[in-house]
């Protein structure tokens, strides 16, 4: 029996209310919006105290898809979906800026890439929400602090009452911001665009929970080292966000050929012997050093640039790397007890 496998078995035979713990679910509550905001390079340092009023929306989301996920047994296809979900759920509702042709009255053009008319909505912005979204709000946060809780890493870490205090949490997080975003930007998209937003975000949330619970299957050859892993995963991460928006549907089907790669590259590597949590920690560190290091060459969305604004950068590509570290010397010990 691989070790990935022994250790699960194990950990199965371990009463679910010893398994739970509030820290991982603090944890992952801020590390949602600090790597979704602050570690793309988004909002700058001196603008943290915003934290407050983004993890409740950010940070509820991720909590609540990880800890239905992992009480209904299913893995990381569901995650993924439901990142999707919450994407849509974010960007149609929250922000509108599915529909918005001028966002904020920024000027960015975001629609005009790929415009697809009959929806109103941009071909290639929509797409970069469900990247932006599913793989670095949602599971890249997951990922970083499940590795670092390896003995809880697949159980749910909230009871009843938890659960249903960060469901409320959430609603009201990304109600408040809603309100907020219209009072800046009183743009109000139509009812049909509502309307058809709601059914994906349904649609989405069914398709997750209508995955079959994960089955193991008989390990063929070795998995990659997770520093192979890590590297594959940088160099896509850092790939996707240079896709120049500026080529339209180009765009899109290059962003949709690396997703579809990567996808398949890690389809493929999970089903090999000695897969465990060191390399899902691998896939997480190198999306995050993409988001980190990629800060250092972009416009925060908010205020201007200046000195404090690089300062910042560095302090969170610091701050992730400290916790990619602290998470892999955790997920080592545990993969290789």
């Amino acid at each position: 029996m691989e070790i990935a496998e022994r250790r699960k078995a194990e950990l199965d035979e371990v009463p679910a209310g010893k398994k739970r713990g509030i820290w991982p679910a603090v944890g992952l509550f801020f590390t949602a919006p600090l790597v979704a905001e602050f570690l793309l390079g988004n909002l700058p340092i001196k603008l943290l105290p915003a934290l407050i009023m983004l993890a409740p929306m950010y940070g509820g989301g991720a909590l609540l898809i990880r800890e239905w996920v992992r009480r209904t047994g299913r893995g990381w296809p569901s995650i993924l979906l439901l990142g999707m979900s919450y994407a849509i759920l974010e960007e149609a509702f929250t922000t509108q800026s599915l529909f918005n042709p001028n966002y904020l009255k920024l000027n960015l053009g975001l629609l005009t890439p790929a415009y697809i008319p009959t929806l109103g909505i941009g071909g290639w912005w929509t797409l970069w929400m469900f990247n932006v979204h599913a793989v670095w709000s949602i599971a890249t946060p997951i990922a970083l602090i499940e590795a670092c809780v390896p003995d809880r890493a697949r159980t749910p870490w909230l009871g009843r009452v938890g659960l249903a205090v960060t469901t409320v949490v959430f609603l009201v997080g990304a109600t408040a911001a809603g309100l907020m975003q219209f009072k800046q930007d009183p743009f109000r998209a139509s009812a049909a665009q509502f309307v058809v937003a709601a059914v994906v975000v349904v649609v989405l949330a069914a398709a997750a929970f209508l995955i079959p619970v994960t089955r193991r299957y008989a390990a063929v050859g070795r998995a990659p080292s997770p520093w192979i892993v890590g590297v594959v995963a940088l160099l896509f991460g850092s790939a996707a966000l240079f896709v120049p928006q500026a080529w339209g549907w180009g765009a899109v089907a290059e962003l949709l050929g690396l997703d579809l790669v990567m996808l398949l590259a890690v389809l493929e590597w999970s089903r090999r012997g000695a897969w465990g949590l060191e390399h899902q920690l691998a896939l997480g560190a190198g999306a995050a050093l993409a988001y980190g290091w990629h800060a250092f060459l972009q416009h925060p969305a908010v205020g201007g640039l200046d000195a404090s604004v690089r300062v910042g950068n560095a302090i969170f590509l610091a701050g992730a790397v400290g916790l990619i570290w602290f998470a892999a010397r955790r997920a080592s010990a545990f993969d290789h007890d």
